[in-house]
C-alpha cells in the first residue's frame, strides 16, 4: 500500500495505462508505461487525482467557476509515485 501524500503535494507519477488497438494482431497491444506530474488534489482508497493546470490566483473571478485540468488514476496501475515539491 502506498504512504498517502499530503493533498495539494506536487508528484511524480509513473502508471500503467490503458491502449486501444485496431486493426493489429492483439498479441502485440499491451499496457503502456506513461508518466506525468501535478500536484496530487485526491487521494482515495482505489484512485487519485492529479492537477496539472489550474488557476494562479487564490480565488477564480466571481462570474467564473473553479476549473482545473487533470488526471485520475486507478491505483492499480500505479507503478511509482514520489513527492518532488
Amino acid at each position: 500500500m502506498m504512504k498517502p501524500l499530503q493533498f495539494g503535494s506536487l508528484v511524480y507519477v509513473r502508471y500503467r495505462d490503458h491502449v486501444l488497438f485496431k486493426d493489429v494482431d492483439p498479441v502485440t497491444a499491451t499496457p503502456f508505461t506513461r508518466e506525468c506530474v501535478g500536484w496530487l488534489d485526491y487521494d482515495g482508497e482505489d484512485h487519485i487525482r492529479l492537477v496539472w493546470e489550474r488557476f494562479a490566483m487564490p480565488d477564480p473571478p466571481s462570474e467564473s467557476k473553479p476549473r482545473a485540468t487533470g488526471l485520475v488514476i486507478m491505483k492499480k496501475a500505479i507503478v511509482e509515485m514520489k513527492r518532488i515539491g
